[in-house]
C-alpha cells in the first residue's frame, strides 16, 4: 500500500479506474488477467450505474476504491475483480448465473461468500448473541478463502474513510465492530497499514476528544524533534555510508491508536513512551541488519531492555524486523527498526506481501490458501473454529482470547512457534498442536525439565508434550487449561466420557433385565443371547447390535416382558416386591391413598412395582381380572399399549401422613465421601434412605448408585433430585422404572 503521510490530514484521493492500471499493470501483464478486471470494472460500472452513496458520491467510486487498495497489497486478477464486483448481487440485479457467465469460477465464489457475509439476518436472539452470530458468520465466510479477506478488509477500510456521512450513531456502531473484527484480523494477517488506520479511524469516531489529544501531542512532539530527527538520520546515514553498507531509510511516527492503548489501558504518560518517533532502516541482507545493529550500538547508548529480535524469532504473522531504543547526543530517544526488504514488504502488507499474486501457470490460489494455513498456524485455527459447532459467544471468547489475545511465544523441539494467551498452560500447549495431543497427554518438558501440565508457559520456552495411550481427560483439566479452545475440546470429551458410561450403564441394565426375564423361564443366558440373535426382533424394534437393544430395554422401549412375547417365550405372572413378596410397602396401609372417580369403593388396589407412583405423579389404573386394580404413572412403558384396560384414577386430597418407595439412579464421578454425601443430602431433607448399592466403572472411575428412598410425594422427590444432581461430581439423576 501507499505509504500515509507522516502527519495524517484526514483527506482521502478519489481515484479512477485509470489510477488503478497504474497500481496493478506493473505485476499483472497477461492480457487475458488484464481483461478480466477491466471487464469486471465495465460490469459493476453499468449495473450501479444511476447509484449513489450517501456521501453523495457515485456508487462506482466504492468499488474502484476497494479495488485500489487490494491492487496496493499486490492482490491478484481474481481478487480485484471481486473487489469490482462485490456488491453487485446485493445492491443490483445482477444474479449469480449472470456472473458465471462472464467470470471465473474463483472470481464467482469470492464474490459469493462477500455477499452472504452481506446478506445476514438475524432474529430471536439477544443483543449480544446477535453481535456474536453475526461475527461468527462473518468469519466463517471469511476463513475459507483468504482472498475474501483481503476483499472484505479493504471493503470496510473504504467504508470508514467515507464514515462523515452518517449518523454518529452509525459511526459508533461500525467503529466499534471494525475494532472488535476486522482490525484484529489484519493485525493477526501482518497488514499492518490496514491495522493501523482502521485503528486510528475507529478511535476517531469512538472517542473524539482523546483522538484529538493525542493528535496534537505527536503533533507537537514531531515540530520540536523534527530537526533532531533530520539529525539522527543523516549521522546515521554518514556512518553506514562508511562501511559500505546499501541501505535506504524512512521515519515512522507510532499510530493514535497504539499511543492511546499505551497511556489509557496500560497507565503510560506520553512522555514514556520512547518510541513515538522511529527511524526505520531497510537494507539488503540479515548479516546487514545485524552489521547495521552493531555500528547504531556502538554509536549510540542502547536503552536496557528495549531491544527486540524479532528476526530470529518472528511474529505469528510473519514480521520481521530488529528494534533498538537509542539516546541521541542531545538527550532525545528513539526507536530504530532494521529490516530487510523483504521483512519491510511483509511489516506493512503481511500475508498479502508473502503471498503476492505470482502471475503465470505457477500461481495456485488452493495452493496459496494451503500455505497460508500451514505457515500461519493460528489461520488453522481460526478456520477451524469457524466450522466447530457451539455458541457464537462461545466462539467469539475463543477467537478473541485465543487467537487475537495471543501474545505468549512457545517453541516446539522442532523449533516451530505456537502463540498462546498470558497464563497459558502446557495443557493449552498440547491442544494447540493437536486435539488428540491434548487428550492424551499426561505431562510436559519445558526447557529439558519434566513439569506438570498446570505449569504455565512464558516466551521463549521450548516445550515437549508427553503422552499415553491411556490417558483421557478428566474434570480438573477445565481449571488447568485456561485458552477457551482446549476447554472447549476437553468438554467435548467429558461428554463423550459421560455418554459412554451411561450407555455401558443402560446395557449392563438391559442386559440384565432381559436375562432375568429369561431366567424366571428357565432359559438359560447363552440360549437367551441365540434367542435374541433374530432377525424379526430386528425389524420390529430396528437395531443393528445387541448391545442397542439391551439400551432400548433399559429405558422400557421395549420392556423386557415384550421382548419374551413377540419371540413367543411364556412368560409367568410373577410379580416381586422391593420390600418384600406381595404389593409395595405403605405406611398407613388402612388409608387408602388412590380415589377411583365415579365413588366407586371396595376395589383392591395396589402400586405397581414397575414405575413406583407417588403422590403428585400422574396416575392410571390397570384392572387385572380376579386381582383388582394396579395403579402405574401415566407415562409407565408397560402399559402403553394397554389402553383398553386403564382406568382413570387420582390421589385423594387429604392423604395423612405417608410415604411410598422410589428408585433412583445416580452417575458421578467417584470420590471419596460421596455415599456419606448423598446420605446426609436426604437426611437434610427428612427423607430416610431404605436402600443403597454403588457399582463403581472401573475403566472410567465412575459410580453408579441405586438409592431407594422413602417420600412423601413428588415435590419432595423433585426437592431431593434437585440436591442430589448439587453435589460434587454429580452428573445424572434418574428415576427408575422397572
Amino acid at each position: 500500500m501507499e505509504k500515509k503521510t507522516l502527519l495524517p490530514n484526514g483527506g482521502y484521493p478519489m481515484h479512477t479506474f485509470e489510477d488503478l492500471k497504474e497500481v496493478y499493470f506493473p505485476y499483472i501483464t497477461l492480457p487475458e488477467n488484464r481483461k478480466l478486471i477491466e471487464d469486471a470494472y465495465k460490469f459493476a460500472r453499468k449495473k450501479h450505474e444511476g447509484q449513489v452513496r450517501r456521501s453523495g458520491e457515485p456508487y462506482i467510486q466504492h468499488p474502484i476504491e476497494v479495488a485500489y487498495i487490494c491492487a496496493q497489497l499486490t492482490a491478484g486478477p481474481e481478487t480485484i475483480a471481486a473487489a469490482f464486483l462485490h456488491d453487485v448481487l446485493e445492491d443490483t440485479d445482477a444474479t449469480e448465473e449472470d456472473l458465471r457467465k462472464l467470470f471465473t469460477e474463483d472470481t464467482v465464489k469470492i464474490v459469493s461468500s462477500l455477499t452472504k457475509i452481506q446478506r445476514m439476518k438475524l432474529s430471536h436472539m439477544t443483543a449480544e448473541d446477535f453481535e456474536a452470530e453475526d461475527h461468527r458468520k462473518i468469519f466463517l465466510g471469511m476463513a475459507q478463502d483468504v482472498r475474501v479477506i483481503i476483499v472484505k478488509l479493504a471493503d470496510r477500510l473504504h467504508n470508514m474513510r467515507t464514515l462523515d456521512s452518517l449518523s454518529i450513531e452509525r459511526q459508533q456502531a461500525l467503529s466499534k465492530e471494525t475494532l472488535e473484527v476486522f482490525a484484529p484480523i489484519a493485525h493477526r494477517l501482518g497488514i499492518y497499514n490496514v491495522q493501523s488506520e482502521l485503528e486510528d479511524l475507529c478511535l476517531k469516531y469512538l472517542e473524539p476528544k482523546r483522538y484529538a489529544e493525542i493528535l496534537a501531542l505527536v503533533n507537537d512532539k514531531y515540530e520540536h524533534r523534527k530537526q533532531s530527527l533530520e539529525a539522527l538520520k543523516k549521522r546515521i546515514a554518514d556512518i553506514l555510508f562508511e562501511h559500505g553498507i546499501q541501505f535506504r531509510m524512512e521515519s515512522r511516527v507510532k499510530s493514535i491508536y497504539s499511543i492511546y492503548k499505551k497511556m489509557y489501558q496500560k497507565g503510560h504518560s506520553f512522555d514514556d513512551i520512547y518510541d513515538v518517533l522511529a527511524i526505520r532502516i531497510i537494507t539488503q541482507t540479515v548479516l546487514n541488519c545485524y552489521e547495521i545493529l552493531g555500528i547504531i550500538h556502538s554509536t549510540y547508548k542502547p536503552i536496557p531492555g528495549r531491544f527486540k529480535d524479532y528476526v530470529a524469532m518472528p511474529k505469528p504473522n510473519m514480521y520481521q524486523s530488529l528494534h533498538t531504543s537509542i539516546l541521541t547526543g542531545d538527550g532525545q530517544v528513539y526507536e530504530v527498526q532494521i529490516r530487510t526488504e523483504e521483512m519491510d514488504a511483509v511489516a506493512e502488507a503481511g500475508v498479502a506481501a508473502h503471498w503476492k499474486y505470482k502471475e503465470g501457470s505457477t500461481y495456485n490460489a488452493k495452493q496459496e490458501q494451503k500455505e497460508i494455513e500451514e505457515q500461519l498456524h493460528w489461520f488453522r485455527d481460526f478456520v477451524s473454529l469457524a466450522d466447530e459447532e457451539g455458541s457464537a459467544s462461545e466462539y467469539m471468547k475463543t477467537l478473541t482470547s485465543d487467537i487475537f489475545g495471543a501474545n505468549v511465544y512457545v517453541f516446539t523441539p522442532l523449533g516451530k512457534v505456537v502463540d498462546l494467551p498470558t497464563g497459558a498452560t502446557t495443557l493449552d500447549f498440547a491442544y494447540k498442536i493437536h486435539t488428540k495431543v491434548g487428550d492424551s497427554a499426561i505431562g510436559a518438558i519445558v526447557n529439558g525439565v519434566g513439569v506438570s501440565l498446570n505449569t504455565v508457559l512464558k516466551t521463549g520456552d521450548v516445550c515437549e508434550i508427553r503422552t499415553s495411550k491411556t490417558a483421557q481427560p478428566n474434570d480438573s483439566w477445565l481449571e488447568i487449561a485456561k485458552t477457551a479452545s482446549a476447554k472447549a475440546h476437553i468438554r467435548r470429551a467429558l461428554q463423550k466420557r459421560d455418554a459412554d458410561i451411561l450407555k455401558a450403564e443402560r446395557v449392563r441394565q438391559g442386559r440384565q433385565s432381559l436375562m432375568d426375564s429369561f431366567k424366571m423361564q428357565g432359559i438359560g443366558e447363552e440360549e437367551a443371547l441365540r434367542l435374541l440373535d433374530n432377525e424379526k426382533l430386528r425389524n420390529e424394534y430396528h437395531f443393528e447390535d445387541i448391545d442397542d437393544l439391551f439400551v432400548m430395554v433399559s429405558n422400557k422401549n421395549p420392556a423386557a416382558s415384550a421382548v419374551l412375547d413377540l419371540l413367543h417365550v411364556k412368560k409367568k405372572p410373577q410379580i416381586a416386591s422391593r420390600f418384600g413378596k406381595g404389593k409395595p410397602h405403605l405406611e398407613n396401609e388402612d388409608k387408602n391413598p388412590i380415589e377411583v372417580p365415579g365413588g366407586v369403593t371396595g376395589l383392591a388396589i395396589s402400586l405397581g412395582q414397575c414405575c413406583t407412583p407417588i403422590p403428585g405423579d400422574g396416575i392410571v389404573g390397570y384392572i387385572t381380572k380376579g386381582k383388582g386394580i394396579t395403579v402405574h404413572r401415566t407415562n409407565c412403558p408397560n402399559i402403553a399399549h394397554e389402553r383398553a384396560r386403564l382406568i382413570d384414577l387420582r390421589w385423594k386430597e387429604h392423604l395423612g401422613i405417608g410415604v411410598y418407595p422410589v428408585d433412583l439412579e445416580i452417575f458421578a464421578n467417584d470420590r471419596p465421601n460421596l455415599v456419606s454425601d448423598i446420605l446426609t443430602a436426604m437426611a437434610s431433607k427428612g427423607v430416610t434412605v431404605r436402600d443403597l448399592k454403588a457399582h463403581l466403572i472401573t475403566e472410567t472411575m465412575n459410580s453408579v448408585i441405586s438409592v431407594t428412598l422413602a417420600v412423601p410425594d413428588a415435590k419432595v422427590l423433585g426437592d431431593c433430585t434437585a440436591d442430589l444432581m448439587g453435589l460434587k461430581g454429580v452428573f445424572s439423576v434418574t428415576r427408575v422404572i422397572h
